[in-house]
């Protein structure tokens, strides 16, 4: 059996590595501008936002969502 999953582009990556590479990528301001929710607007930090995310499967799925958009964006 192979541990591989070809057709999950989000297999084995965590909801924390997304939302770190998001913010080191993005910044929690821009964060908060693409996707419109508290946790990334006032006092943001990672801990909250997964607190939030993690209870909420509407603004997961967007943050997956901005997450496979910025993976599949050609290199410079």
């Amino acid at each position: 059996m192979s541990d591989q999953q070809p057709n999950d582009p989000l297999h084995g990556i965590t909801l924390e590595m997304m939302l770190t590479q998001l913010v080191e990528h993005y910044g929690w301001d821009e964060m908060g501008r693409i996707i419109k929710i508290r946790c990334f607007n006032n006092d943001p930090s990672i801990k909250s936002s997964l607190q939030f995310l993690r209870k909420t499967p509407w603004a997961r799925n967007k943050v997956e969502a901005l997450y496979l958009k910025y993976k599949r964006k050609p290199l410079k």
